[in-house]
């Protein structure tokens, strides 16, 4: 049986196969990192509200279109150098799958549903969508090509998830949070830059220009430093007199293997299996971090939730 060639460039796919294509486009699987959007509502110890879940839920749903209009727009701007990419080539507007036109449209049906939504929130979340709007932009036009400050753009667009979910329940977003979050998004920006450094080679700065400037030793140093503040800052929050007064749970520390666990995974997978280019597809796939997540969930639930104290 012959194969089906792909799309040339600048040539629309049929109709089915356009709309498998703009899903692809979409990138649901990204999805994952609109996680952080429940992590206000698990810690403000409101998971069993009714009103908040089904508002965090609408949030999470709102920034999946957002990201993915703001993948589609990286995507129309990167569909030159992701052909020379050997993954990115395979990209529906890269490959001729989806026009530019198309794509255009997609992305703003996409932005368009997100502000609606947004505008419902109030004007404190609609500026955290602004916030992120504009980030994205800068990051798609600018940061991207300019080191160092390309992971911090990408960190930043966590921190705004984050905040995103403490507004729509109404619920301040403690700074724990926004500093733990920060520097564990630039332990994955990092990694993707390592990735990208190995896998592409001497090409590597014909596809990204921030990475002429990159090295992995340099890069993994830097590693070093986030995931070690990442994991030393994590055990300070859970220890915190403070943190266990607010939470009613002196018992916090408990998750902490499982961080560490999770943490010194993905440093093995990004060293010696070359892991990394993609945190969404690794968290996704890979069984041990899987587990290591879920029994972190699980544990800060019961510890939060049923052995709480009054």
């Amino acid at each position: 049986m012959g194969m089906i060639p792909a799309a040339e460039p600048g040539r629309a796919a049929p109709a089915s196969g356009q709309i498998a294509a703009m899903v692809r486009l979409a990138r649901p699987y990204q999805w994952v990192k609109n996680g952080l959007i429940f992590a206000a509502l698990i810690f403000a110890r409101r998971l069993f509200f009714a009103r908040d879940v089904a508002l965090a839920v609408l949030a999470f749903i709102d920034f999946c279109a957002l990201s993915s209009a703001a993948y589609v727009v990286n995507d129309i701007l990167d569909r030159d150098a992701d052909q020379h990419h050997p993954d990115k080539r395979n990209r529906p507007i890269a490959s001729g799958e989806v026009s530019v036109d198309t794509a255009w449209k997609m992305a703003a049906v996409l932005g368009a549903s997100s502000l609606v939504v947004a505008v419902g929130f109030g004007r404190g979340y609609l500026g955290i969508v602004a916030a992120y709007i504009v980030l994205q932009a800068a990051y798609s036009a600018w940061a991207k090509h300019h080191v160092v400050i390309d992971v911090i753009a990408i960190a930043v667009g966590f921190v705004l998830r984050a905040f995103a979910g403490g507004v729509a329940i109404g619920v301040p977003v403690s700074p724990w949070l926004v500093f733990i979050t920060f520097v564990l998004a630039l332990f994955l920006a990092l990694a993707r830059r390592r990735h990208e450094l190995t896998s592409l080679g001497d090409a590597a700065d014909s596809h990204r220009g921030a990475l002429s400037y990159y090295s992995v030793r340099l890069i993994d140093q830097m590693i070093s430093v986030v995931a070690g503040a990442t994991l030393v800052g994590y055990m300070i929050y859970t220890a915190s007199p403070e943190v266990a007064a607010k939470l009613h749970t002196p018992y916090l520390y408990l998750t902490v293997p499982f961080v560490a666990f999770g943490i010194l995974r993905y440093l093995y997978l990004i060293e010696e299996r070359d892991l990394g280019g993609d945190p969404a597809f690794v968290l996704l796939h890979d069984w041990p971090l899987i587990i290591a997540v879920c029994l972190w969930v699980l544990t800060d639930v019961l510890l939060l939730y049923l052995l709480a104290t009054p």
